[in-house]
């Protein structure tokens, strides 16, 4: 299948670990020119090493997608750099989990803070330009947190909710324009985010990393986590001209685990 990317300038956020890496290296397989962008230098030196080794070149930005006005500099140096941005793929951010007792105002901020205005900023930088070229396609990578209330994830899935609002509302407001606009929700996802989560747990309850790993997949219809790699390619197709239908649209990838419609 000819996904018609090759060429295509791609900028992802949070390209430099875990869901965003594999994006990156997903897309430049497919003969994209990518971009990536994460606000730690080390983790994008050692991002760009990996991709390296894999056979990819890719630019590298480093900034601070919380400040609109980084946002809007990574992004026009990555046009100056590699062209126009056709496609971007937000993979940025993450909210802390936080016990109902223990939250604050600051808290639920951070967390909007940490997530959302990340993806609105990014949004912002490129909407211009592709709706200028009546052509581009974001993909937002946001969480299945969105749409299913955890007590100790609430102000991160508020954040959750509010980006698939936006992103829908968003879609339908530059559709005419052929820019196309969709979520992927992934629940549990083998990353070294999720790997540190499970070791603090395995720390406090006193039992074994690999256990509670199993215990945790088990739970899972499915039967296991995520890779990351698997929502690299939802993304890699939904920004390709064979989903030229598709926008609006919300990808739930949890194996299952909470079965809802839409």
């Amino acid at each position: 299948m000819n996904l018609e990317l090759t060429g295509k300038v791609v900028l992802i956020t949070g390209g430099s670990k875990g869901i965003g890496l594999a994006c990156a290296a997903a897309f430049a397989a497919e003969g994209a020119r990518v971009a990536i962008v994460s606000r730690d230098e080390a983790n994008l030196r050692q991002a760009v090493e990996h991709l390296k080794g894999l056979g990819h070149a890719v630019h590298a930005e480093a900034a601070d997608l919380g400040d609109d006005a980084q946002a809007e500099r990574a992004a026009r140096n990555v046009e100056a750099a590699l062209g126009p941005i056709d496609v971007l793929v937000n993979s940025a951010g993450a909210a802390q989990k936080t016990a109902p007792p223990d939250l604050t105002p600051a808290i639920w901020r951070k967390a909007m803070d940490a997530k959302y205005f990340t993806y609105i900023n990014a949004m912002q930088a490129v909407l211009a330009g592709m709706v200028e070229r009546n052509q581009g396609s974001i993909v937002n990578i946001v969480g299945a947190g969105g749409r299913v209330a955890s007590p100790i994830h609430l102000p991160g899935g508020a954040a959750n909710a509010a980006l698939m609002l936006a992103s829908a509302g968003l879609a339908n407001a530059w559709a005419g324009k052929n820019v196309r606009v969709n979520v992927i929700n992934p629940g549990a996802t083998i990353t070294d985010r999720l790997t540190q989560l499970l070791k603090a747990e395995a720390d406090w309850r006193g039992e074994d990393l690999d256990t509670l790993q199993r215990e945790g997949e088990k739970r899972i219809p499915i039967g296991r986590y995520g890779r990351p790699d698997e929502v690299a390619d939802v993304a890699v197709f939904l920004a390709s001209a064979r989903a030229s239908y598709v926008t609006g649209a919300m990808i739930t990838m949890d194996g299952a685990m909470h079965p809802l419609p839409g």
